[in-house]
C-alpha cells in the first residue's frame, strides 16, 4: 500500500505539470493570433522584408541599422505603390507590430522545447506519448515557415498577401493550438469511461462547421473583404450581391470575388449561430455534469458576442479594435467546443434514459 500510494500522487502531479505547460503554451498561441490579426489589421505585416529564424530576433539598434532596413522597405512593393510617404518614424510604428508577433512566434518556441526536452529527461512524458510532442513542435514549425510563405507573396509585384496563404497560416495555428489543448485536457481529465456521449458526434460536427466558417473568415480577411458592402442583413440593396458570380470559371468566386467571400461568411456565420442554438436547447442537460452544463451556457452566450462583433466590424467598415475582437472570440468558440466534445468523450452514458440518448 505504502509503495503504491506515492506513485499514484507522483503520476498525478506530472501529469499535472504537463497539462499545465501545454495550456501556458496555448495562451502564448491564442495570443500569437490576436497579435498576427492586428498586424495584419494595421498593415504591419509587410514591414520586415526578410526572414532569420535564429539572427533575426534583434532588432535594428542604432540610426544606420535602421536607416538600412527602412531602404530595403522602400524597394517594396508595399512601399512603392501604398506607402511612399512614409518616414522611417512611421516605418518604425508598423515594424514594430511585426517584430514582436515574430519574436513570440521565436518565445512560443523555446517555451515549448526547453521543458519538452527536460520532461523527457525526467520522464514526466510517457515514452509512447513523445511523438505527439514531436509532432506539436513540428507543427509549431510549420506555421513559422507558413508564415513567412505568406508575407512572400505580398513582396513580389501586388502589396497584398496571398487569401490562400493567410488562410493556411491561420488553420495551422487553430491546428497546433488544438492538438495542445486536446493533450492537456486529456491529461487533467483522463477517460474513464470506454464509450463516449451520444451527443460527442453532434458536438464535433459543430465544431467542424465553426472551423469551415473560420476558413470563411480567413478568406474575408485575406481579401479584405469585410470592407464592401457594410450595411446588415442586405448586402447594399440586394439580399444576393449581383457580381457574385462574376468572375470565371465560376469556382474561382469562392476564393477571389470579394461578394462571394462575404457572402458566404454570412450565410455560414448565420447557420453556425443558428444550429448552436439548436444544440444548447436541445442537449438533455440535466444528465451532464456541471462542467459540461457551464460549457454550454458559455458556448452560446459566446457564439451571441460573435455575432454582435462580426456584425458591427461589418458596418463600422473593420476598425481594428472589433475586427481584432472577432477573431479572439472565434478562437475562444473553438476552445469551447473543444471542451466539450471533449468532455462528452469522456462523459457517462449511462446516466441518459433511453429514449434520450440519441437526438435525432
Amino acid at each position: 500500500m505504502n509503495t503504491i500510494f506515492p506513485n499514484k500522487i507522483t503520476d498525478d502531479y506530472t501529469s499535472v505539470l504537463v497539462a499545465k505547460w501545454l495550456l501556458i503554451c496555448c495562451g502564448l498561441v491564442f495570443l500569437m493570433v490576436v497579435i498576427g490579426g492586428i498586424t495584419r489589421l494595421t498593415g504591419s505585416g509587410l514591414s520586415m522584408v526578410d526572414w532569420r529564424p535564429l539572427m533575426g530576433i534583434i532588432p535594428p539598434i542604432t540610426s544606420d541599422e535602421w536607416q538600412k532596413t527602412f531602404e530595403m522597405y522602400q524597394s517594396t512593393p508595399e512601399f512603392l505603390k501604398k506607402n511612399f510617404n512614409m518616414d522611417i518614424h512611421g516605418f518604425k510604428e508598423i515594424f514594430f507590430l511585426e517584430y514582436v508577433h515574430r519574436l513570440l512566434g521565436r518565445i512560443i518556441g523555446l517555451v515549448f522545447l526547453i521543458p519538452f526536452i527536460y520532461f523527457v529527461y525526467k520522464n514526466y512524458i510517457k515514452k509512447n506519448d513523445i511523438p505527439k510532442y514531436i509532432i506539436m513542435f513540428i507543427l509549431g514549425g510549420m506555421q513559422g515557415i507558413l508564415g513567412w510563405y505568406m508575407v512572400k507573396s505580398g513582396l513580389i509585384n501586388n502589396p497584398a498577401v496571398s487569401q490562400y496563404r493567410l488562410t493556411a497560416h491561420l488553420i495551422a495555428a487553430f491546428l497546433v493550438y488544438g492538438f495542445m489543448f486536446w493533450v492537456a485536457l486529456s491529461l487533467l481529465l483522463p477517460s474513464k469511461n470506454n464509450k463516449s456521449h451520444p451527443w460527442f458526434r453532434i458536438t464535433i460536427a459543430v465544431t467542424i462547421l465553426i472551423i469551415i466558417t473560420i476558413i470563411s473568415g480567413g478568406f474575408v480577411a485575406g481579401l479584405k473583404a469585410g470592407k464592401i458592402y457594410n450595411t446588415f442583413p442586405m448586402m447594399g440593396n440586394f439580399w444576393v450581391p449581383p457580381d457574385i458570380l462574376a468572375i470565371e470559371p465560376a469556382w474561382k468566386n469562392l476564393f477571389e470575388n470579394m461578394a462571394t467571400v462575404q457572402f458566404n461568411h454570412r450565410i455560414l456565420a448565420i447557420s453556425t449561430f443558428i444550429i448552436i442554438i439548436i444544440y444548447c436547447l436541445k442537449i438533455p442537460k440535466l444528465y451532464l455534469s456541471t462542467k459540461i452544463r457551464k460549457g454550454i451556457t458559455a458556448l452560446i452566450h459566446t457564439a451571441a458576442l460573435q455575432v454582435i462583433l462580426g456584425i458591427s466590424t461589418l458596418l463600422l467598415i473593420v476598425p481594428t479594435v472589433l475586427a481584432a475582437l472577432h477573431q479572439a472570440v472565434a478562437m475562444l468558440l473553438f476552445t469551447i467546443l473543444l471542451f466539450l466534445c471533449h468532455g462528452l468523450y469522456r462523459e457517462r452514458s449511462t446516466n441518459l434514459p433511453k429514449e434520450t440518448i440519441l437526438p435525432y
